[in-house]
């Protein structure tokens, strides 16, 4: 077979043959994208076990000894209902009602109104927010959309915590003699706790589900909790203290800066959003030109993430991640004669390099971030010369090409395959985290056809 001939032309303008392009033969078919299986359901399912056997026992104090501060407890509770009704449905958002965990929050760290002690307690603090969180999320559970039960259980161990954290010591005037700056770092310091204690809920269950390193889900949490979870618990502080001091018409005073912010947070996300597609399909151009099978970017991308993850990437490492092997076919645009079912792993070295730095220079000119562009450029360099990124697209190419061409079983033999080749071709620690990762999927795909 004849190597691929580069046009003399700039890569970023493809030449479209007037032929249309050949079906996909049998063996040429993408495998199915492998899919993480979901790990042990024992973390998930005991986070909802105690949440629930909170909301009874504080359900069964409050039902007992009855509702102290009435008033303070149904603006409260209105205040919650209305985060929750204004609550985003993006699936990524760390805090989807900012609203409503501002107010529960606040409720949670209240210990005086309008200069008056305000003992409501630990179990009305936690039956409050849960009935207003109920009432809140009645819509999403009749249209069906979101985890409900799941971000309720993270809400009443969240506001629970908060609460025992600071209403026992409150009821007994333990900080009584507390003043200006003083008690304002105590509440930052309490929400502070509260917030790492949410994030513990959330990065345990997603541990468990899917064998990821829990340290990395950890500290991605956080960093994603440091834009509107900030916002959300300044916004808690500063209505505790102004309901302490002008009672509660400080709450619909201090609700607005929170819904101004969730608003621009949702238009940025969705710009986000856009971007996002605009690469999608700019990486799809290689697949309607003919160049590479329909879907093989997009599996590459998927596949690629959870190895990253796998091996502890997290935040903007996996954005340049992803953003690079969803585009890391896109130099074979520059070539005249494509090569069969754009399997560049066969190809010679230089080949490939050649392939990777024409890549690189589609993308500097899209305007993607040039980290990205450095990952394409150097996806065909010799291994121990490559970004943490390049290496993983480098390996995740070359199992998705094998696979695919190997029929039957092909997961496991590309895998071997991958093991047998040098450490120049290919990194040892990100083939044994792709076997990690597929082997919590399945490895034998199914023959084509």
């Amino acid at each position: 077979m004849s190597e691929p001939r580069l046009r003399g032309r700039l890569p970023w303008v493809p030449r479209l043959r007037d032929r249309p392009a050949p079906a996909p033969r049998l063996r040429d078919r993408p495998p199915p994208a492998p899919r993480l299986r979901d790990g042990h359901p024992l973390v998930p399912h005991l986070i909802r076990a105690a949440a629930g056997l909170v909301a009874v026992l504080c359900l069964t104090s409050v039902l007992w000894s009855g509702l102290v501060h009435r008033p303070v407890a149904l603006a409260f509770g209105v205040l919650v209902t209305l985060g929750e009704l204004t609550r985003r449905a993006d699936a990524e958002a760390r805090e989807a009602a900012p609203l409503g965990a501002a107010g529960a929050l606040a409720y949670a760290l209240l210990g005086e109104v309008s200069g008056r002690p305000a003992p409501h307690g630990v179990a009305q603090t936690v039956t409050v927010v849960l009935a207003a969180s109920l009432a809140g999320s009645v819509p999403y559970v009749a249209r069906g959309s979101g985890p409900v039960l799941d971000h309720l259980a993270r809400r009443v161990l969240t506001v629970a915590f908060a609460a025992v954290c600071f209403q026992p010591l409150s009821g007994q005037g333990a900080f009584r003699d507390w003043s200006g700056p003083a008690y304002a770092l105590l509440l930052i310091a309490l929400l502070a706790l509260t917030t790492l204690c949410d994030a513990v809920l959330a990065a345990a269950p997603a541990h468990a589900r899917t064998g990821w390193p829990f340290g990395p889900l950890l500290r991605e949490e956080l960093r994603g909790m440091v834009g509107i979870t900030s916002a959300v618990c300044a916004t808690g502080v500063v209505m505790a203290l102004a309901v302490g001091v002008a009672g509660l018409w400080a709450l619909p005073v201090f609700c607005v800066p929170l819904l101004l912010a969730q608003l621009s947070y949702r238009r940025y996300a969705a710009v986000r959003a856009t971007y996002r597609q605009t690469i999608a399909s700019l990486a799809r151009a290689t697949e309607i030109a003919g160049y590479t099978p329909a879907g093989h970017a997009r599996r590459v991308a998927e596949l690629s993430g959870a190895v990253g993850r796998d091996l502890g990437m997290s935040g903007a490492e996996l954005t340049v991640l992803e953003y690079a092997a969803l585009m890391h076919d896109i130099g074979q645009l520059s070539l005249v004669d494509p090569v069969p079912a754009g399997a560049t792993a066969g190809l010679p070295a230089p080949e490939q390099r050649r392939i990777a730095l024409l890549g690189g220079a589609v993308v500097r000119q899209t305007g993607v971030d040039p980290a990205v562009a450095v990952v394409v450029e150097r996806q065909a360099d010799p291994c121990r010369e490559q970004p943490p990124a390049a290496r993983i697209v480098r390996v995740v190419n070359a199992y998705e090409e094998k696979a695919r061409d190997a029929g039957p079983g092909g997961g496991l033999t590309a895998l071997e395959e991958l093991r047998l080749a040098t450490a120049d071709d290919y990194a040892p620690d990100v083939v044994e985290a792709l076997a990690r990762v597929l082997s919590r999927g399945s490895l034998t795909l199914p023959s084509a056809g």
